[in-house]
């Protein structure tokens, strides 16, 4: 991959993450060289259990790599400690994971709201901004419903408008459209999409599904444990046609 560093948003080499010891031990990352650029929406595409979301957890600040570099738009960290690594998450990355982790209690105005509440937004500014990215994802009408009244499709969409809620540098996120059909999960990488296109973002996006693939710029392909290929996302979508 090119690295051409003024235009990188994601630079990571010779990334390695074992879980457990001896005998019981998995690699799972096996020395992943990855970059994303600037402004682009780039898939992450392979099988189940190639390492994936263990690299998304890495790129994110999460996890830990045990060795190699991870530097998010020119920050390593690797080397940063707890605090102030959580602080650059909060300001700088929005996450889209499988598990949608609402909390159940807050209606979906309020589990929308959080990033902006964790950054010291009003209330009602916060509100706001989530209500609009609730409307723009078909949950309008739907604002003072509380997770458990909603379909596994709705509370992924409103985990994506939670993501998207602090406008982050960088989103991640973790098959956004496995619970959605066709026309909403258009719609979802319309406004991820509209996310990347600007010089300072990036979206990265692990994916099984092919009806999003023409969404992409690049697609990065990975297997057991490393990034394989890289492809323009034309390309790689005729293998599903």
């Amino acid at each position: 991959m090119s690295e051409n560093r003024s235009q990188i948003a994601v630079l990571t080499r010779g990334v390695t993450k074992t879980f457990g010891r001896g005998d019981n031990a998995v690699r799972a990352l096996k020395g992943v060289d990855f970059d994303a650029q600037c402004g682009e929406l780039i898939m992450l595409v392979g099988p189940s259990g190639c390492g994936k979301t263990t690299f998304l957890s890495v790129i994110c600040g999460t996890m830990k790599a045990d060795s190699g570099s991870v530097d998010v738009f020119g920050t390593d960290l690797v080397h940063l400690g707890g605090g102030k690594l959580t602080e650059f998450r909060g300001r700088n990355v929005g996450f889209i994971f499988q598990q949608f982790n609402l909390i159940p209690t807050w209606n979906i105005l309020e589990n929308a709201s959080i990033p902006l509440l964790l950054q010291g937004q009003s209330r009602r500014k916060a509100q706001d901004a989530a209500a609009k990215l609730l409307t723009e994802v078909g949950l309008g009408e739907r604002l003072d419903a509380h997770p458990r009244q909603l379909s596994g499709g709705q509370q992924q969409r409103v985990a994506i408008a939670r993501a998207l809620v602090h406008e982050p540098r960088l989103l991640i996120c973790d098959e956004p459209t496995a619970s959605l059909d066709a026309a909403t999960g258009h719609k979802v990488l319309e406004l991820l999409k509209a996310s990347a296109c600007r010089e300072d973002r990036c979206v990265i996006v692990v994916t099984h599904d092919s009806r999003i693939f023409s969404f992409a710029d690049r697609i990065a392909e990975m297997e057991d444990g490393v990034v394989t290929g890289v492809h323009n996302s034309g390309e790689y979508k005729a293998q599903y046609v």
